[in-house]
Parts: C-alpha cells; structure tokens; sequence
C-alpha cells in the first residue's frame, strides 16, 4: 500500500484530505455550535439555521464590570512572566548539569529526574498554606514564582540533553579567547539551543494557559481571573450559557495556535534533535 501511494500522488493527497477532514471535524463542529442557540445544540446539523453572532459579541461584553478583553489582558500579562522565567532559569540550571563540574552533581540530576515521577497533588497543600501565610493569595505571584525556579524538571532535562549534544570544542575555542563560564552560556550556548528553548517557552505557555486548577485555587477576585475562570463563570446551577461559552472558548485557544503557528519550525526541530542527542 505505500508503494501505491508513493507512486500515485493523487491517491495520497486524496487520503490526506481525509483524515484531514477527519482531525477537523471537531473544530468545524466548534464553529458552528458557538453560533447556535441553546435550543439548536442538539440539532444533529453542524452549521446553525441563523448563524448568532451575537453569542461573540455578548460574550466578550461578559459583565458591566468586564469585558472578556480584561481577562485576556490577565492571562497574557501571567503568561508573559511565566514564559521569561521558565525559558531563562531552565536554561540556566540546565546549563550547569550539562556543561559544569561540581559536587553531587550526578545526584542532584538523579534527584531531579524523580521529581518528574512526583504526583503534582502531592505539593498542592504545602504550596498553598506557604502562599498564604505570605499573604500572596489573590494574586498572580503563586502562578509565576515557581518558573523563576528553574522553570520544571521537564524542561531541564530536555534542555540538559541539548546541549550535552554540543560540541564541547566550542567552549574550549571560547575559554581559549578568554571567555568566562558565563560568557559562552551567553555567547555560545543560547544561541545553539535556540529551538530548544523555543519548545520550552510553547509548553510552558500552553500548560500554564490551561492550568484551570491553580488558577481556580490562588484567584478569588474576578478582576483578577483569567480566561479559564472567566469561562466557567457561563455556567451555573440554572443554566449552562453554551453559545457564549464556546465562543469564548474558541477565541481563548487562538492565542496558542497562533504562538505554535509562528514558532512550528523551530518547536519541531528543537524536539526532533533533543530526542537524537544524549
């Protein structure tokens, strides 16, 4: 069958566009149901009879008070630092596991790669009876201080088996033209892991962006919401406000689909090699 393919491009376009068709329909699905009344969502069609504008422009007033605009602003402010601190620290720290000669070196690392096997409940309690006897409860320090704090396993590892890729020349040719340890972190290195450190700041936008319970847990003011909380507000325990909710909710995946459309070569370079190299 893939000889067939491969010798028959119309049939391979055409089985393509299936399962392309196929991988959308959901999202099609989506469109349409956000331009629906409450009384046509379960109307077997996919497109509404009268398409409801209205369900966007409703939806984005939200409140007297608010506008969806306002939450957005939240969420992209939270992001921003989330983004900065979780590229920059993981970077660093990676960058001393992988090139660096100290103590308990390898042990650290081994103590690190089993934080990745640790339940994230199991910090839940501790970490909020700390936020709150700092008094930083309602606001967004809880959700942006831990990636000033290396960023997560994850990424450490990810960016540690990067750059222990690289060739190790090219820091001697540094230390030989007098660099220091941070100059070709600087100079040589940050360069070099580029897509890397792109893949980084994608995961950790699109997982901070969902991360509805942590956001839920340190955010009590609806000033302060973010786009996840600001949906849940469309639902109550009368009514579920469906056709402003999947509105919304199709406006608020945009952000992430746009950062991955712009950074997609990089996203897949930086994965492709950091699983080739170790």
């Amino acid at each position: 069958m893939n000889k067939t393919l491969r010798n028959n491009p119309v049939a391979s376009h055409l089985l393509l566009i299936v399962f392309s068709l196929l991988m959308l329909y959901p999202v099609i699905w989506w469109i349409g149901a956000s331009l629906k009344t409450t009384a046509e969502m379960s109307s077997p069609s996919i497109w509404p009879s009268t398409p409801m504008w209205e369900n966007y422009t409703e939806g984005w007033k939200f409140s007297p008070e608010f506008t969806f605009g306002r939450f957005f602003g939240n969420t992209l402010i939270m992001e921003f630092w989330n983004v900065i601190g979780g590229v920059l620290t993981s970077a660093i720290v990676a960058y001393g596991f992988a090139r660096l000669n100290f103590k308990f070196r390898g042990a650290l690392f081994s103590i690190l790669l089993l934080t990745m096997m640790l339940p994230g409940q199991v910090t839940i309690v501790p970490q909020y009876i700390l936020y709150n006897k700092l008094q930083l409860m309602d606001s967004y320090i809880p959700l942006i201080l831990p990636h000033f704090f290396g960023g997560g396993a994850f990424f450490i590892f990810l960016l540690v088996q990067f750059i222990r890729g690289l060739p190790r020349e090219l820091d001697e040719a540094a230390k030989i033209d007098g660099a220091s340890v941070y100059g070709i972190f600087y100079r040589i290195v940050l360069p070099l892991i580029k897509p890397a450190l792109v893949t980084v700041a994608i995961f950790t936008f699109i997982w901070s962006w969902d991360d509805f319970f942590a956001q839920v847990l340190y955010l009590n003011s609806v000033g302060n919401f973010t786009v996840s909380l600001a949906l849940r507000m469309y639902v109550d325990q009368f009514e579920i406000q469906w056709g402003k909710l999947l509105a919304m909710s199709l406006l608020s995946v945009l952000p992430s689909v746009v950062l991955f459309f712009f950074a997609q070569k990089h996203f897949v370079e930086g994965i492709a090699t950091t699983g080739l190299k170790g």
